[in-house]
């Protein structure tokens, strides 16, 4: 799905899968009408592996459109990390880096022997141009926001912080491109595959400079150039393309009646409920702690994300090892009662809130009806109201909500600054806590699993929005061809080596 980004300190949204902007709330950019599927039948394999991307555009990965283009780059380039189905980071051009003690300084060494597709040697001055230019960008800006410079220090690349960081491996799987190349149309990577062309059209070929080899399960994959995203799906319903990310929770998601495998993919896109402090109600931690224990997280993935998602009480992904199980607790209505008594909320007197979402996404505007239902119990009453995205975008700007249903795309060290401190950029609800600031603090100086159970201990105590989910993308797979997969959220072609592909003869 398309994306439309809206300036961070307004109100970023969400890009599609690969390199989304981190720190983010989602805008849902509706699809062209789905093509209506054939009857089924056997679908022959193809004789070669094809991908859509639109020709002519940049595949330049800092600033190339989503979609179609950014899966092709994923072949192209290659980052200093990349992030494993659990989000932990994986040296790739990087060979180890080092945090020193005394500062947030961060030292990187690069892997010797690497090469760009021309033959030339990765150089440090291409990694620091490749960040400094990141840095500047819209797509990964918010997650190098704390990083203050840059540099080159013999032979290795130096990162200076303005806050510690033990996590900062786990947001550079940024790729990384040839200094001097980046305003080419197809600016020059170190990845497996090579842009090419011949009579029949453009391809992608094996890269013969590629620091694995050729442990690649094709030489070549076509490209068919698609004017637009109808286009895409159109070449995917009709077996022209045989891969497509999908997000299935989106406003028109594929249907069922296509024959098609399917991969879900782990993301950092967290579902929550935002709530406003100035609402007199909800200026009580015990009653935000009430609204949260009266959330059936699972049935609200299954019932209204079609199950494109994992049940998360805290704000890091249940598929990191980060998150703290032990911590969580059993959804009991009877447990969601006795809070209700306990915090004054029955006492036969009405007391209204009323829940903001944007319109565009069925899916959402369903979880959001789920939710006033299952809250609206004794004293409570929750009204949905469902808006525009123009519309919905004004009323958190203007503070004009009481509870308000929202996907933030978080960045893979589970930092939340923007939602919980004063003055950030997703804090709509004017939060301020010295105490759960302290533990975000101590979570990112040390990266350790006691340090991050303590900071989300204190975001269940204090509860200043209500963490739901985190929501899955789909790959999208012609059926049969492809065995093996492993995609990721950022990288649908992750340990590529390992997939098998069946195809014609």
């Amino acid at each position: 799905m398309r994306k439309r980004l809206l300036p961070l300190l307004l109100l970023p949204c969400l890009l599609l899968t690969g390199c989304w902007q981190d720190a983010a709330i989602v805008e849902e950019e509706p699809y062209p009408d789905d093509i209506t599927p054939q009857k089924e039948e056997v679908v022959p394999l193809p004789e070669a592996l094809s991908l859509p991307w639109y020709n002519g555009v940049t595949l330049d990965p800092i600033t190339s459109p989503d979609g179609a283009q950014q899966t092709v780059a994923a072949l192209l380039y290659e980052g200093l990390y990349a992030l494993d189905p659990s989000f932990t980071p994986h040296p790739r051009l990087c060979e180890s880096a080092q945090c020193n003690d005394d500062a947030p300084v961060w030292t990187l060494t690069l892997r010797q022997n690497v090469r760009f597709s021309d033959g030339s040697a990765l150089r440090t001055r291409d990694v620091t141009a490749s960040l400094q230019r990141a840095k500047a960008s819209d797509r990964y800006g918010a997650r190098l926001s704390a990083v203050t410079s840059v540099s080159e220090s013999q032979g290795r690349v130096v990162l200076r912080l303005s806050r510690p960081n033990a996590s900062l491996p786990a947001l550079l799987d940024i790729p990384i491109v040839k200094s001097g190349t980046q305003e080419n149309a197809v600016p020059t990577g170190t990845g497996p595959y090579v842009l090419s062309s011949d009579e029949n059209g453009s391809f992608l070929a094996a890269n013969p400079n590629w620091r694995l080899g050729n442990a690649l399960p094709t030489e070549t994959i076509r490209l068919v150039d698609c004017g637009d995203e109808s286009s895409v799906r159109y070449q995917f319903s009709s077996h022209g393309v045989q891969l497509l990310v999908s997000d299935q929770t989106g406003t028109s998601p594929l249907r069922s009646g296509s024959r098609y495998d399917i991969a879900e993919v782990n993301t950092t896109i967290l579902h929550c409920l935002l709530l406003n402090g100035k609402t007199a109600l909800l200026q009580s931690a015990a009653v935000r702690r009430c609204l949260s224990l009266g959330i059936d997280r699972e049935s609200l993935v299954s019932a209204c994300l079609s199950g494109h998602g994992r049940a998360a009480q805290f704000p890091v992904s249940p598929a990191s090892p980060l998150y703290p199980e032990d911590l969580e607790e059993p959804y009991r209505y009877e447990d969601f009662e006795d809070a209700l008594d306990r915090a004054g909320l029955n006492t036969g007197e009405e007391r209204p809130l009323t829940l903001l979402v944007c319109s565009d996404s069925q899916f959402k505007s369903a979880a959001a009806s789920y939710l006033a239902a299952a809250l609206s119990v004794c004293d409570l009453r929750v009204t949905v109201r469902a808006m525009p995205w123009a519309d919905y975008v004004a009323a958190l700007e203007r503070g004009d909500f009481d509870l308000c249903y929202a996907a933030v795309k978080l960045s893979a060290d589970w930092d939340i600054t923007a939602l919980v401190t004063p003055g950030g950029a997703l804090n709509y609800g004017g939060f301020d806590s010295a105490v759960l600031t302290e533990r975000l603090t101590a979570a990112a100086q040390n990266g350790t699993a006691s340090a991050v159970s303590a900071f989300c201990r204190q975001v269940r105590q204090q509860s200043p929005f209500l963490p739901l989910c985190f929501e899955s993308r789909s790959v999208l797979t012609q059926q049969g061809v492809f065995e093996g997969l492993t995609p990721t959220a950022a990288d649908p072609f992750y340990d590529l080596g390992t997939w098998q592909l069946h195809l014609a003869g």
